[in-house]
């Protein structure tokens, strides 16, 4: 089995009732990412960073790509050029030259952490700047027993979760429950990010049609980069912030938390889910 690029294997002491064991155990990669831009027209090529983000290496284009996507920097992936990486922590994407581009939102420089990719940026307000104005969503329902079997189909395709128990996952569904994409990050967004960015390259947005699975807690920005992408069905294992609620009442969008046990609470849009 080629090992997994987001996997480290460590020497532990292992204590328990019998003793000390020394023993080899898997952790989960943190390593910083460098997302940087090339931008402008050809006589005038401008480069910086726009990104700082700790990260679980593996799929790093689809990361930088939903980013710039979901941060409102770019319209799609078909404004990228080219994407270089000169390190395995630094990348590059050029723009194309007849891209127009909001150098207000590259001003922001952006340092995220693996637990909240909210800081750094300047207000709630900006955040929401970000978001398209909310869409008509085509009208389908989802079942109870759909919703129900979504986290069970997640853990068993949680490669490195199940070696590390130390990533979160975002994942995509069909509308009949049928796991489309699954991508993992040890931080939530960065994940979002991965999956959103896979769709991108793949011109599967909008992701109108489709349900995201949350392995934690839904936070504002997961659903304002939800928005972004179309989504109209959320759920999460753990519990939303009153912003994400908030934020999700605005977009029209389904949010469910708690989902776990053959239960859930829906937070908005329970005009989606067949009771």
């Amino acid at each position: 089995m080629t090992p997994s690029p987001g996997i480290a294997h460590l020497p532990i002491q292992k204590i328990q009732d019998a003793g000390i064991q020394a023993t080899i155990d898997e952790l989960a990669i943190e390593e910083p990412l460098e997302i940087r831009l090339q931008y402008g027209p050809a006589a005038d090529r401008q480069e910086r960073s726009v990104s700082i983000t700790m990260r679980t290496p593996g799929n790093d284009t689809e990361l930088a790509t939903g980013f710039l996507y979901t941060e409102g920097i770019i319209p799609g992936v078909t404004a990228i050029d080219l994407v270089s990486t000169f390190t395995s922590n630094s990348i590059l994407l050029s723009l194309k030259t007849t891209v127009p581009l909001d150098l207000g939102r590259l001003q922001r420089h952006f340092y995220t952490t693996s637990s909240c990719g909210v800081c750094g940026k300047s207000s709630l307000e900006a955040l929401k700047t970000v978001c398209p104005a909310p869409q008509p969503g085509r009208h389908w329902l989802v079942t109870p027993d759909i919703i129900y079997d979504l986290p069970d189909q997640l853990r068993r395709q949680q490669d490195i979760f199940g070696s590390t128990g130390g990533l979160h996952a975002a994942a995509l569904f069909d509308i009949q429950g049928n796991i489309i994409s699954l991508k993992e990050d040890i931080g939530r967004h960065n994940a979002l990010d991965k999956l959103i960015g896979s769709c991108l390259q793949n011109d599967h947005l909008p992701l109108d049609k489709h349900i995201l699975l949350l392995s934690g807690r839904a936070c504002f920005e997961l659903i304002q980069k939800a928005a972004m992408a179309g989504i109209r069905v959320i759920a999460a294992v753990g519990a939303p912030s009153s912003l994400a609620v908030e934020l999700a009442q605005e977009y029209n969008m389904t949010l469910i938390g708690f989902l776990r046990d053959h239960r859930f609470n829906i937070y908005t849009g329970s005009h989606r889910v067949r009771i």
